[in-house]
């Protein structure tokens, strides 16, 4: 077991910032097309975290031309090119999965009074 936690460790992205559930993310995503890579943005809502060490992912959803999008990204992904926190979230609840059923403003989660500025 030692030998499978010492790749699994080299393996973590070292680069990963502080996020919870609640918080608004934009995440790069890299897309294979043919022979090019490109790096598309995917912003969201924070709405679960799950799994701890190399098997982290969380689950944003953001609404596009009036539809839900859910993606889970895992954290240490290496198709993940960067992850960023635009906003940080005030919130109660360990899973937002609520928010499903929300639409418009009620959909909106409470911004925290002092966010951390990366």
């Amino acid at each position: 077991m030692k030998i499978i936690e010492e790749f699994e460790k080299q393996q973590l992205k070292k680069d990963v910032p502080e996020f919870n559930v609640g918080d608004t993310l934009r995440v790069f995503v890299k897309t294979v097309e043919l022979d090019k890579v490109r790096v598309h943005p995917f912003e969201g809502t924070v709405i679960a975290k799950n799994g701890r060490g190399i098997n982290a992912s969380f689950t944003l959803r953001k609404v596009s031309y009036g539809e839900g999008v859910e993606r889970v990204f895992p954290v240490h992904s290496p198709g993940l090119e960067k992850i960023e926190v635009i906003s940080k979230g005030k919130v109660r609840r360990a899973k937002l999965y609520y928010l499903r059923g929300k639409r418009g403003k009620k959909a909106k989660v409470a911004v925290a009074d002092n966010p951390q500025q990366p």
